[in-house]
């Protein structure tokens, strides 16, 4: 029986880039709007949080904005105080130190750079994840978003975090990649796609993320096929990560799946 009681996506910052970014090797000048999501997942047994969106300092301070965004071709997010995760948990009566666990799907930028808001919990992170990113395999990677001394247990198998919560290998986009598959109380269960799938447009037409690792669009294809089976197997919804239109049509924070 799962121990997932309640899912609230959260809008942690948003961003404006070239569709390409999200669609291999289609889309070039279109440009769209890309919401950066979490994923508060509360459980019987703690709160895990599924990736933690940007560093607010990095695009507040504009010495720190200009070091880490001002050669960057995406460009900064568009984030606000109100957007931070501290925000977010204040709206619902919580402190950082009440996340118990937070996964991380990869470890980019937008995904990654808001460790150092809930520094107290333990890290669950792919090897090969860890690993390409101390590497700097792309630039998507800001080294000091993961430098600390936090509390890392790194993964390889798939695993059941807790019964209702289980780790999804889904490389591709980067090189450890993870989904994750949430059986909800009472609703169908999700399956928090990641950046395996951008957009529905990935999931629907099956086209991979517009950024690969190694130019592994094998590999994402196969992650994409992969996630669209376990959900017709567990008749789960499959969320893509930075669609707007499909986040518009969540429940909207501090509305909650359940």
């Amino acid at each position: 029986m799962t121990q997932v009681t309640r899912l609230w996506p959260l809008l942690t910052a948003t961003h404006r880039y070239d569709k390409s970014i999200s669609t291999w090797q289609r889309g070039h000048g279109t440009q769209i709007d890309a919401p950066i999501l979490a994923y508060l997942i509360e459980t019987r047994h703690g709160r895990i949080l599924y990736d933690v969106g940007c560093d607010y300092r990095k695009i507040a301070d504009p010495l720190l904005r200009q070091r880490w965004y001002g050669d960057f071709p995406m460009g900064a997010p568009q984030m606000s105080e109100e957007q931070r995760l501290p925000a977010h948990f204040a709206r619902l009566g919580l402190t950082p130190a009440d996340i118990d666990l937070v996964f991380l799907g990869h470890l980019h930028f937008d995904h990654a750079g808001g460790l150092c808001e809930v520094c107290g919990a333990e890290v669950h992170v792919h090897a090969a994840e860890l690993e390409a990113a101390r590497a700097q395999a792309d630039e998507a990677y800001f080294a000091d978003d993961f430098a600390a001394d936090y509390r890392w247990k790194v993964q390889t198998d798939e695993y059941d975090l807790l019964p209702g919560v289980r780790a999804i290998n889904s490389p591709g986009h980067t090189a450890g990649h993870m989904s994750l598959l949430i059986e909800l109380p009472q609703g169908k269960p999700v399956i928090l796609a990641g950046d395996a799938a951008d957009l529905m447009e990935n999931l629907d037409q099956e086209i991979a993320p517009g950024t690969l690792w190694q130019a592994r669009e094998d590999l994402a294809l196969a992650s994409i096929r992969k996630l669209k089976a376990l959900a017709r197997e567990t008749g789960a919804e499959l969320w893509p990560n930075h669609d707007m239109a499909f986040f518009r049509g969540l429940r909207q924070f501090p509305e909650f799946h359940a």
